[in-house]
């Protein structure tokens, strides 16, 4: 089993979504999250003062799956959250780890079958 993390820009969630429930991925985790990496936040204009926003609005994404489709899994996110084409850096990140266990508290279920 593995977790895939991604931390994708915030409109491109619902594509991301749609494109994963088309494959058979049953469950994510969205949370909105703050943050920067190479793009280093940008300025902005407000009532005629610039001020400088250094963390950047993000989703982040937590999907538990079993390790046959981490490849297909990664081909999706990394295709529908890929800005138009542009190269512009602050696309995300795609994380992947090893998921040693999963327990469905409703009935008890371990492991893939509680995915």
């Amino acid at each position: 089993m593995k977790m895939i993390t991604a931390i994708i820009k915030p409109f491109k969630l619902d594509e991301v979504r749609e494109a994963l429930s088309e494959v058979g991925v049953s469950g994510i985790t969205a949370t909105e999250v703050k943050g920067f990496g190479r793009q280093k936040g940008h300025t902005e204009l407000y009532r005629g003062a610039e001020y400088t926003v250094d963390f950047l609005p993000k989703v982040k994404l937590e999907i538990a799956i079993s390790a046959d489709q981490v490849d297909s899994v990664i081909e999706i996110i990394s295709k529908s959250a890929k800005s138009d084409g542009t190269g512009k850096i602050g696309d995300g990140k795609i994380f992947v780890s090893n998921l040693e266990q999963v327990v469905r508290i409703r009935t008890g279920e371990t492991g893939e079958v509680a995915l």
